[in-house]
């Protein structure tokens, strides 16, 4: 068999494999890189899954017994992870970085509104049956961060004087934002439980690359023009950011990385 031929997944091969540690179960992908050259462990924090990745001539049975080995690695992983908060009565999530409180209103009429109750408490309210409260509240987080990119994005594309294709909202796992050579710009749409002026910073970081599609001196000094608030909301970012994948989600997830020779930062 050609080496090109390994890379691709054999018809009985799962996509995902359980280990057991402490009378847990954890399910594990498998997922083969053409370059690896040995059986490394990776906690995603944005997806919240672990990933096995084998290098091509690799065996199902060897990444088995590799995951199942490092057993307590993955249970120690996951259980660092902040708690998960699905979108369901009761959880509180920031919107605009403001604390809401989710609540059910099944005998009211609309979809998804905010208010506040006498007590001075964000609520974030939803109608309808309990089955779609989840859906309902992805729903109009989506179109919030739509309309909350779109204004800072063309506010500053204006400031710049430059013409923005498309605006994308996504749940982006990788990035926070990403531009086009084509003017395209898209953003995650978890920008919009970050408080304002971090928003607003992606928005215009995003638009800066419209001008200088790089890293360098001239695109820093750009968007610090561009958004005085720059280094406030960086630093927010990196003290905040990863927490806000942990909203919508059903189970806990960790940035992390281990190999066969031990962990990787």
């Amino acid at each position: 068999m050609s080496h090109r031929a390994m890379l691709y997944r054999r018809p009985s091969e799962p996509l995902a494999i359980e280990v057991v540690f402490d009378r847990d179960i954890y399910l594990v992908r498998l997922r083969r890189h053409r370059h690896a050259r040995r059986y490394t462990l990776r906690v995603q924090a944005a997806t919240r899954d672990v990933v096995l990745t084998m290098p091509p001539c690799g065996t199902v049975k060897e990444a088995r017994d590799f995951a199942q080995k490092h057993g307590g690695w993955i249970a120690t992983r996951m259980c660092r992870l902040p708690a998960a908060a699905p979108f369901a009565p009761g959880t509180v999530l920031p919107l605009r970085g403001v604390p809401h409180r989710i609540v059910h209103r099944r005998n009211v009429r609309g979809t998804v509104w905010t208010e506040i109750d006498a007590k001075g408490e964000h609520l974030l309210c939803v109608a309808g049956e309990a089955p779609h409260v989840a859906r309902r509240v992805q729903d109009f987080l989506r179109r919030e961060a739509k309309r909350d990119v779109e204004a800072a994005a063309r506010a500053h594309a204006a400031t710049l004087g430059v013409a923005i294709k498309r605006i994308t909202i996504r749940d982006q796992t990788s990035r926070w934002g990403s531009c086009s050579t084509t003017g395209a710009l898209s953003f995650s749409w978890r920008l919009v439980l970050a408080p304002r002026h971090v928003l607003d910073y992606l928005a215009a970081h995003e638009v800066a690359h419209l001008v200088e599609m790089n890293h360098s001196t001239r695109f820093w000094r750009l968007l610090a023009k561009l958004c005085p608030e720059m280094r406030r909301a960086k630093t927010w970012l990196d003290a905040h950011g990863a927490d806000l994948h942990r909203y919508g989600a059903d189970a806990s997830g960790s940035l992390a990385a281990l190999t066969a020779g031990g962990d990787e930062d």
